[in-house]
């Protein structure tokens, strides 16, 4: 890998830490949270002691009060890995930011310090059963009472489903049919009302939780509404760069990992008398490999510094979490190709690569819809 220009000797010494404490508190714990098809609270709780929830929220909220990088950073080394399942896109870069940038004062101060530590997990319940990506069309209604708003609808994909304490929920308030009556809430997970449904059973990226949830008469307060009612598809659309970029992150470096194993597995394994790396094919393979991860780097940092300086544009990000997912799936194939029989057997780790790898081209927005985003810029 070229060298990364767009990380300090800080950033550096943060990736380090991360690593320590994924040896300890990740990678053991893999395979069962799998199975469970949960992430453990306990390791939340000791991201939130090793300073890795909210790194680029304001230190007064309790996060460290950094920059994106150190979001990327958690995101590259969680796929690194060899897991996704602790969805810090959702957490870190996605939910704390809505709360920080449309939320009250008192909504901050309640919220994200028990979410720096780990105490409170953050969901976004956006999709709708019969609405995914177009966000105009959701049917979850707010409507306004005494002293705030009763909620009735549904959601369902709802990463860390399961797990949340605190959820931020897209609704409709008012008759009208368009993106001008949706605004954003922020609502504790164990009110009266707010009910959990079952866990999704997903083809991959199982020990990611992901929940169907109901809404019966949820009363929200008037200040729990964030930023200003009618606003809320103007709030997301702001949003969504950082959260396809995360995805992007995610991809690019599940996309290394996949190549890192399927070139130390075919070193090792025989065929023909002799190791399948020193097959013309396998190494052109490799080879190609290489090429779109060196270029994916880059231009995943170029991104990344885009985003910091606050100038990366929707179709960009859409662009990145286009190609970086593809990427992701393609190369993840290949390697698992390069494993023969056994890359298709569950105890080998390429092939829940490989499963987890698929959905990335329908999370955060599919990857037609992040053409045709693409294309209202050209």
């Amino acid at each position: 890998m070229l060298t990364r220009s767009i990380y300090t000797e800080e950033h550096h010494q943060f990736r380090e830490s991360v690593q320590r404490m994924y040896a300890r508190e990740l990678q053991p714990y893999v395979e069962q949270w799998e199975t469970e098809g949960i992430v453990s609270r306990d390791f939340w709780r000791a991201c939130g002691d090793n300073g890795m929830l909210l790194p680029d929220i304001p230190e007064q909220y309790g996060g460290c009060g950094l920059d994106f990088k150190f979001n990327a950073i958690i995101l590259e080394e969680t796929a690194l890995a060899g897991t996704t399942g602790p969805a810090f896109g959702v957490h870190n870069d996605i939910v704390a930011h809505y709360i920080n940038n449309y939320g009250s004062e008192a909504v901050k101060q309640h919220w994200l310090p028990r979410m720096a530590t780990g105490e409170a997990i953050g969901a976004i319940c956006m999709s709708e059963p019969g609405t995914g990506s177009d966000l105009k069309n959701i049917r979850t209604r707010a409507t306004p009472v005494d002293g705030g708003y009763v909620l009735n609808g549904s959601k369902t994909f709802i990463t860390n489903g399961i797990n949340a304490d605190v959820a931020v929920i897209a609704a409709r308030v008012g008759d009208d049919s368009g993106a001008r009556s949706i605004s954003l809430f922020v609502c504790g997970c164990d009110q009266p009302g707010f009910t959990k449904g079952r866990k999704l059973d997903k083809v991959g990226n199982r020990s990611s939780d992901t929940a169907e949830l109901f809404f019966e008469d949820l009363f929200i307060p008037t200040e729990n509404l964030l930023g200003k009612q009618g606003e809320g598809f103007i709030y997301m659309m702001k949003e969504l760069p950082q959260e396809r970029l995360s995805i992007a992150i995610s991809c690019q470096a599940a996309a290394q990992h996949a190549y890192d194993i399927a070139v130390a597995y075919v070193k090792e394994r025989q065929a023909f008398g002799k190791a399948v790396f020193d097959f013309q094919n396998t190494r052109f393979v490799l080879a190609n490999i290489k090429t779109q991860l060196q270029v994916g780097w880059q231009h995943l940092d170029a991104c990344i510094q885009a985003l910091v300086n606050k100038q990366l544009s929707t179709d960009e990000a859409a662009a990145a979490k286009l190609w970086h997912s593809e990427l992701r799936c393609k190369v993840v194939d290949d390697c698992l190709q390069l494993f023969g029989g056994y890359g298709y057997i569950e105890e080998y780790e390429i092939a829940r690569l490989w499963r987890d790898a698929r959905v990335m081209r329908l999370y955060g927005g599919t990857s037609e819809i992040m053409k045709d985003l693409i294309s209202r810029s050209i």
